[in-house]
């Protein structure tokens, strides 16, 4: 009897490279770190990364972002190992993709096109996949020229086409048609979730944030004692989630929002402004790090900076350095340096210390899932919004 044969039917994850430029204001380090941070997003979109391409240039050339030279080089390897798609560590023009699209040959992708199909995957409710679809549709209006298929075939009959109209005109008024109604969905729903809002505003409400896979979700969890999705990839949460968690005697509403990152596409942060009007309310803001990462301090910056932009910088806040059980020692910068010596390196003791000697704001260091120093992180929450209840809500003292 002849045995069956079973054939593997999942799709194989295809295979990428990745391409930066290293500018005057850049470093090498830091361009390998946000390569390693756009390799990650490779991954969590499915893919996996075969090589990586840097170049050293003042600014990005106007048609093809990098050299010739270089162009050729990333052309020679592609046709060599046969790879499915090229990412690039900035946003490209409609034009470098055109043009860079009709050099490789092959699929490519820019940074900002990737983090939003990372978004359309990671979307469940009908929010964000509103919002996803519309930062999708104002990134593509410009670049309609690019597209080798239609959206759709143009439909004949009175009234469906104007004088003239090119397929082209008739794709980008579909799109623009299709991004008001979307605008409209979402002010609906802002007016929901306002609603929503006004009827918890008789508790304190206290909102992660932070970079994006630094460990909010599982906080969330431990403190609320829920089931919040969390996962080691980058966005795992999108939608805004509120629970009701009670310390001691002190009940309060925690938020979970997603994580930010370098380079966020500005259209996405156009469309989730309204998911962020849990930072923007919230009274305490719980700024979680992942001290674990060697460029931990730029995250941070990149939150205080995004904060900004969002008017919440100024909120009180407790910072909780996450992940303590992977801490690395921070080399310390010094004006010199001594040949064939080690450079001398700060622990985790010593940083706490210089950490808390600088910042007024508290501060805890955690491992949320090793759960270390928990209870000193529920101790400072439980005073913070204790003391925030009592000052904001007077009325509710009898129940302390």
């Amino acid at each position: 009897m002849a045995r069956k044969k079973f054939y593997d039917t999942a799709p194989k994850p295809e295979r990428a490279v990745l391409v930066g430029i290293i500018t005057p204001g850049t470093t090498e380090m830091q361009q390998k770190e946000y390569l390693e941070e756009l390799a990650f997003l490779v991954d969590t979109a499915g893919g996996i990364t075969e090589k990586v391409f840097t170049q050293r240039m003042q600014k990005p050339d106007r048609a093809t972002f990098v050299g010739t030279g270089k162009l050729e080089e990333i052309q020679t390897y592609l046709k060599a190992e046969e790879i499915d798609i090229v990412v690039f560590d900035d946003e490209l023009s409609p034009m470098q993709l055109r043009n860079i699209e009709n050099e490789l040959k092959v699929k490519v992708l820019d940074r900002s096109n990737l983090i939003l199909d990372i978004f359309a995957r990671r979307a469940q409710t009908f929010q964000a996949k509103t919002q996803v679809e519309l930062a999708q549709l104002q990134y593509l209006l410009p670049r309609l020229t690019r597209m080798w298929t239609h959206l759709e075939r143009q439909k004949g009959g009175i009234g469906m086409r104007g004088p003239g109209e090119t397929q082209i005109e008739s794709d980008r008024r579909m799109i623009k048609e299709k991004i008001s109604l979307l605008k409209d969905r979402l002010k609906e729903i802002d007016k929901q979730n306002e609603t929503q809002r006004k009827n918890r505003k008789e508790l304190v409400r206290v909102a992660l944030v932070g970079y994006t896979n630094v460990g909010k979700s599982t906080i969330m969890n431990m403190l609320s004692k829920s089931e919040v999705f969390a996962e080691n990839k980058l966005f795992a949460t999108l939608d805004t989630t509120v629970r009701k968690v009670v310390l001691e005697n002190v009940p309060f509403l925690m938020s979970d929002t997603v994580g930010f990152i370098r380079k966020l596409p500005h259209h996405l942060i156009e469309c989730f402004k309204s998911t962020l009007d849990e930072v923007r309310e919230a009274d305490i803001l719980m700024h979680v790090v992942d001290i674990s990462h060697p460029n931990f301090e730029d995250h941070m910056q990149t939150v205080n900076e995004t904060l900004k932009d969002l008017g919440a910088i100024d909120k009180e806040t407790i910072t909780v350095f996450n992940k303590i059980d992977a801490y690395n020692p921070i080399e310390v910068e010094q004006d010199w340096e001594v040949e064939d010596e080690e450079k001398p390196t700060m622990g985790l003791a010593e940083f706490k210390n210089s950490w808390m000697a600088k910042n007024s704001s508290p501060a805890v260091f955690i491992s949320a899932t090793a759960k270390e120093n928990v209870d000193e992180l529920r101790d400072v929450i439980y005073h913070r919004v204790k003391a925030v209840n009592e000052k904001i809500y007077p009325y509710n003292n009898f129940l302390y």
